[in-house]
């Protein structure tokens, strides 16, 4: 498997924290030098592992941010 690089280029907010210590966190990244994105995911304690996550561009955000108004 290819070896990627995510570097966090701003930190939003934290969503929620395990019981261990993990942080599911909202996050602008930049995946492999790319331009950054946004993106929701798990996040050890010191950011050297990741969970499974989702990302979004800022298309996404904004059509997210319009359905989240209406509930």
């Amino acid at each position: 498997m290819a070896e990627f690089r995510s570097d966090i280029v701003k930190n939003i907010g934290v969503l929620s924290e395990s019981a261990k210590g993990w942080t599911k966190e909202l996050n602008y990244i930049s995946w492999n030098g790319a331009n950054p994105k946004y993106d929701i995911r798990d996040w050890s304690p010191d950011h050297s592992k990741m969970g499974k996550g989702i990302t979004l561009t800022d298309a996404d955000v904004q059509k997210l941010k319009e359905l989240l108004n209406q509930i």
